[in-house]
């Protein structure tokens, strides 16, 4: 069944071939004008690709920027807000470390003992 299969298949794209063949025999063009068809067919297909490629390009360009941009800005935010949290972190310190002095001088007081 498979051999039916590959040669049917064949037979289908031999047509094709030969159809194809007949057909550019049988044109209204000459061969020179066909050619030129071709190759300007070509041409348009290529600078159609070149130019959805540079648009695309452009476009992750654009968007690299943009998320470059967002990026620093975020990262200065974030810098930001680090150094407002330090700032309450270091007085939250500096207010127990104070708290601690009062102590150890309450204690120093209760445990002086004359020598």
């Amino acid at each position: 069944m498979s051999n039916n299969t590959g040669n049917t298949i064949l037979a289908v794209l031999a047509g094709a071939a030969i159809g194809a063949g007949i057909g550019i025999l049988f044109a209204p063009d000459k061969g020179s004008k066909t050619r030129e068809k071709f190759k300007d067919g070509f041409d348009d297909a290529k600078n159609e690709l070149q130019n959805k490629f540079e648009s695309a390009s452009s476009q992750l360009s654009d968007k690299f920027t943009t998320a470059k941009f967002d990026l620093e800005g975020t990262y200065e935010d974030l810098l930001s807000n680090m150094s407002y949290k330090t700032e309450e972190v270091i007085s939250f310190l500096e207010l127990k470390l104070a708290e601690l002095k009062k102590q150890n001088a309450k204690l120093q007081k209760n445990t002086d003992i004359p020598v």
